[in-house]
C-alpha cells in the first residue's frame, strides 16, 4: 500500500515539478516583450552573431511601441548588417533601399548600400550610391565619401575619375588629410603620371594615426612603386593581418585591397 502510495504521490508531483519552467519561459518572452525598439537596436548592434542582429532588429522594427524614424533606419541598419556579414549582398542592398526611404542619414545609409553593391559586384551601382553620398552628406563626412569613391574607382581602374575625387578628399580633408594626399599619389603613379615629393609623402602618412589599418595599404603599395620591397612586405603584411582579424563586415568591405596587397606581396615573393 505504501508504495502505491508512493508511486501515486510521485506523479502527481512530477507536472508540478514543471511549472516553474513553464513560469520562467513566460516570464523571459514577458521581459522580451516588454523591450522597446531602443533596446532591441542597442542588442542588436552588440550582437555576435549575424542571425542575432538580424533577430534583434526583426523585433525592434515589429514592436508594438511608437517607432521614430531615426530608429527605424537604424534597426534596418543592423538587418542590412546581418545580410552583409552573411554574405547576403542582394538582401543588404534591398535593406539599404528601405531605408533610405526613410529620408535619415542619408550619406551614410547609401555608404551602407555602396557596400553591398560592391559584395554584388554591381560596381557601377556602388559609384552611384558614393556620388550621392558624398553630394548629400554633410562638410564632417564628405571627405569620407570622396576617399571611398576614389578608393573604389582606384580598383576598378579608372585612375582618372579616382584621382578626380581623391583630389577633392584632399581639399575637404582635416585630420585625414595625409591618407588622402598619399592615396592619391598612388593613384597616379598607377595612371603612369610622375610623383614629386614621394618620400615627403609617405613620411607625413606613416607618421599619423591614419597611417595605421588602411593606410598600411597604401603605404606598401608606395613603398613598393618606389623599390622600398622590404617596408613594402612590412606594410603589406600588417595590413592583411590586421584586416582578416577584424570584424567580417570590415575584412569583406576591404576584400578588393586584400585581394590586391596579396597579389603584390606574391609579387615581391616570386623575384
Amino acid at each position: 500500500m505504501n508504495g502505491k502510495l508512493e508511486r501515486v504521490t510521485s506523479q502527481r508531483r512530477a507536472p508540478l515539478a514543471a511549472r516553474p519552467s513553464a513560469r520562467a519561459e513566460d516570464a523571459s518572452s514577458t521581459r522580451v516583450s516588454a523591450l522597446t525598439p531602443e533596446d532591441l537596436l542597442q542588442k542588436a548592434t552588440t550582437a555576435r552573431s549575424p542571425a542575432m542582429r538580424a533577430r534583434y532588429a526583426r523585433r525592434g522594427l515589429a514592436a508594438h511601441q511608437p517607432l521614430d524614424r531615426t530608429t527605424q533606419a537604424m534597426l534596418l541598419r543592423q538587418l542590412h548588417l546581418s545580410h552583409y556579414e552573411a554574405r547576403r549582398f542582394a538582401q543588404a542592398h534591398e535593406v539599404a533601399l528601405q531605408a533610405l526611404e526613410l529620408g535619415v542619414l542619408v550619406d551614410v545609409i547609401h555608404q551602407d548600400a555602396a557596400r553591398a553593391a560592391l559584395g554584388a559586384r554591381d560596381v557601377e551601382a556602388a559609384i552611384v550610391h558614393l556620388r550621392i553620398a558624398a553630394r548629400r552628406g554633410p562638410a564632417s563626412r564628405r571627405p569620407f565619401h570622396l576617399w571611398t569613391l576614389g578608393s573604389v574607382l582606384f580598383l576598378a581602374h579608372r585612375y582618372v575619375e579616382s584621382a578626380a575625387a581623391l583630389a577633392r578628399a584632399v581639399r575637404w580633408g582635416t585630420h585625414d588629410k595625409p591618407l588622402y594626399r598619399a592615396h592619391l599619389a598612388l593613384v597616379r603613379l598607377a595612371a603612369g603620371d610622375r610623383v614629386d615629393g614621394m618620400q615627403s609623402t609617405i613620411d607625413d602618412l606613416a607618421s599619423t594615426p591614419c597611417g595605421q589599418g588602411y593606410g598600411r595599404f597604401v603605404l606598401g603599395h608606395l613603398a613598393y612603386a618606389s623599390g622600398a620591397w622590404d617596408a613594402a612586405r612590412r606594410y603589406l603584411e600588417a595590413f592583411v593581418t590586421r584586416t582578416e582579424a577584424a570584424r567580417p563586415a570590415l575584412a569583406l568591405a576591404l576584400d578588393g585591397e586584400l585581394k590586391m596587397s596579396r597579389a603584390t606581396l606574391a609579387k615581391m615573393s616570386a623575384n
